[in-house]
């Protein structure tokens, strides 16, 4: 059999790996000119300021949509917005079945609901249960992470088993869901592993991470010091940690109340599915003013800094029946994204102005994260002993780091690929084969496509030196008739001297007019190039910017 009919098994990210966030993998298995493919999650990151309007950051996924006649499905391992946040988006190209476990699976309908989208042929799966998608035989692995119902995926082919790990931890104890599954993953270990797909995030990181159950003792501890109200923010999805808080108040003898769209929607979704049991009923924002102040916990969403959220509002004190106080306490549950330092201290630099008390992971035990430091992912390879380790879910700083402590555990093959690398798991030696096209689409209001397409590029200039839009009419004889129109938008308003630069930018454009012999002014175009060169020529020399200038010529 020659290579060309020879069935592979590859892997190739378009997501997520040399990055943190948008994770989008594809596996392939066949010969090279009949693969069938998975995908496996199908997540967003999040726009800088250099994308000015920008709501969502999505995988540019033409490879696979080129292919779409050969994709057997679409596998989600958990519901963080990284890992599924655009599947609203990204299904209507690709319309194959999608396979969730039941919380993610109530995510996305509540989302699909508020925030409308297509109607998406969802298959439930539940952590231990094996199912098929084309040739791949597909075992979901309980294992621990923020968020409940998160798995690792034992992918099973002719040409061998990969495990896709997913985000996961070595929680000891959870507080919600089953621990992370040791002997399903030795057992796999034992049947033989081509190659395990790790999460990266936290190779950096030495030792192991604090278990769920004792971020919930830390909490209490702050509770129960602060003599005043306690508002907590945390990730929405994160129900075992609101579960924490609401268990931690509950044992201070304080109500919870909840602020945050997100917030609800996900407790909703937990609620139904069992995960919020025994917790005490929260309290309603029209109940606010009744509670004392050192009986009250805040549970509210914003530890990005996000200037729409609830905690964002409270510090500007814009919420209409609450507010914190001097000697309030605000607890950041949660991680700092990197990106959003500059957000997040904006707010709490408006908390402190208020005599706030800021309580963070640097403070007491208030956050643990939901990946593996150094011992875990050891005893990761421990269990699977796989003959490749592919580092996933990371910089590249992570991804180097994950690689030179498989290297160092004695896995025998370490691959670093990054996303548009095809890499061949099996059979042979690990080998990146091919590159395939890969990038960043943008969600902007109701419209998905690239910069140009969506107009970010323009907005950029537009967000530096402003607009200006100049209206010139001639007459018979190609002469100006009248008063020049000219409209400037976001543009500074005089020069140094305290001249206006309107009237300079109009003295420039009836320059550029009258500079140019009539019988040349016939050509239109040419007359509106030169007004446009002459206003900005003229907006730099006076203000040190160049404005999008827009000319209108009529007769």
């Amino acid at each position: 059999m020659s290579r060309h009919d020879e069935a592979e098994l590859v892997f190739c990210p378009l997501g997520g790996v040399g990055e943190i966030g948008m994770n989008f993998a594809l596996y392939g298995f066949g010969p090279s000119h009949a693969r069938q493919w998975i995908v496996v999650d199908c997540g967003v990151t999040f726009p800088d300021p250099t994308l000015p309007g920008v709501d969502l950051v999505l995988p540019d996924t033409r490879f696979i949509e080129e292919n779409v006649k050969d994709l057997q499905g679409i596998v989600i391992t958990h519901a963080h917005e990284d890992h599924y946040g655009a599947l609203l988006d990204i299904w209507p190209r690709l319309k194959k079945r999608v396979w969730m476990t039941p919380f993610a699976a109530g995510l996305l309908e509540a989302k699909r609901r508020m925030d409308g989208g297509p109607d998406i042929p969802v298959q439930i799966y539940h952590a231990g249960e094996r199912f098929s998608v084309g040739p791949f035989d597909i075992e979901a692995l309980a294992v621990t992470h923020s968020i409940p119902e998160p798995v690792s995926l034992a992918i099973r082919t002719p040409a061998g088993t990969v495990i896709h790990t997913g985000d996961w931890k070595i929680d000891p104890a959870p507080t919600i869901g089953p621990k992370t599954d040791e002997a399903r993953f030795r057992a796999i270990g034992d049947e033989g592993v081509v190659a395990l797909i790790c999460d990266s995030t936290n190779a950096l990181r030495e030792g192991d991470s604090p278990s769920e159950q004792a971020v919930g003792v830390g909490i209490k501890e702050v509770i129960d010091a602060s003599p005043g109200r306690v508002a907590v923010t945390t990730f929405s999805s994160n129900i075992g940690r609101i579960r924490s808080v609401a268990e931690a108040a509950r044992d201070s003898g304080r109500q919870v109340l909840v602020l945050g769209t997100s917030l609800k929607r996900a407790i909703n979704v937990a609620t139904e599915l069992g995960y919020m049991d025994g917790v005490p009923e929260f309290i309603s924002e029209e109940d606010y003013g009744y509670i004392p102040r050192d009986n009250l916990v805040i549970l509210c969403t914003g530890s990005q800094g996000e200037s729409r959220a609830a905690l964002a509002k409270l510090a500007r004190d814009e919420m209409r029946n609450v507010a914190l106080s001097p000697g309030d306490t605000v607890i950041y549950s949660s991680r700092m994204i990197p990106g959003n330092e500059k957000a997040i201290l904006e707010i709490k630099n408006l908390l402190i102005e208020q005599g706030i008390k800021i309580v963070e992971d640097g403070d007491a035990l208030v956050h643990v994260s939901g990946h593996p430091r150094r011992n875990e992912l050891l005893k990761m390879y421990e269990w699977t002993r796989p003959r490749v380790l592919v580092p996933v879910h990371g910089e590249a700083a992570h991804l180097v780091a994950q690689g030179s402590l498989g290297a160092q555990a004695g896995i025998p093959e370490i691959a670093q690929v990054r996303n548009g690398d095809m890499i061949r798991l099996a059979p042979g030696v690990a080998e990146i084969i091919d590159q395939v096209p890969f990038g960043r689409v943008f969600k902007d209001g109701r419209i998905v496509g690239s910069e140009d397409e969506v107009g970010v590029r323009d907005r950029r200039k537009l967000s530096f030196a402003g607009h200006v839009a100049v209206n010139v009419v001639l007459d018979d004889r190609y002469d100006i008739s009248g008063d020049l129109d000219l409209v400037a938008i976001g543009v500074a308003k005089k020069d140094a001297k305290g001249e206006l630069l309107e009237e300079l930018m109009v003295d420039a454009a009836i320059g550029a007019v009258d500079s140019i012999p009539r019988v040349r002014r016939k050509d239109l175009d040419l007359v509106a190039e030169a007004v446009r060169r002459a206003v900005r020529s003229s907006a730099n020399e006076a203000w040190g910017k160049k404005p999008i200038v827009t000319v209108f010529i009529t007769r």
